[in-house]
């Protein structure tokens, strides 16, 4: 029995569900100018199925490259500033992040930052999980990385 004029046979559906897959799954390099540069061959964060993953950031101030204060508190400000910065570049703000890692280079760190995380973060606050490291790029107190909706 031939086929119907414009009948699938079941190869429509997967074409479909491959061309929907390609695109979900597609990655797009987000880059700021109001960001510090990466420090290796990594990007500042892929948008990639609608959500955008960031790159960890430390507290580099990114016009003078150059830490952005000693403290905790004045780096995880500064890494804030800097993850909202790559999310406005990518068509987010930090009231669409879903899921944070943070890494303290001294877990006695974790009220001081934890005081300055609060600040930025409406109820509900991501998810996240907060290790302690041995060392982090250039010394940092603390790294911050995100994961955020579009």
């Amino acid at each position: 029995m031939p086929a119907r004029a414009g009948a699938c046979l079941g190869v429509c559906a997967h074409a479909s569900f491959s061309a929907a897959f390609e695109v979900a799954m597609s990655k797009q390099k987000v880059q700021s100018e109001a960001a510090p540069a990466a420090l290796g061959p990594y990007s500042q964060a892929i948008v990639s199925g609608g959500m955008v993953y960031c790159s960890g950031q430390i507290a580099l101030d990114p016009r003078t490259g150059q830490f952005a204060g000693d403290t905790v508190e004045a780096q995880t400000h500064q890494v804030l500033r800097n993850l909202q910065a790559v999310l406005q570049a990518a068509g987010s703000d930090l009231g669409k992040i879903v899921k944070t890692t943070v890494f303290l280079a001294d877990m006695g760190d974790f009220q001081a930052m934890n005081g300055v995380y609060a600040g930025y973060f409406p109820d509900p606050a991501p998810a996240r999980s907060t290790v302690q490291v041995a060392r982090l790029p250039r010394d940092a107190r603390v790294e911050i990385e995100a994961v955020a909706a579009l």
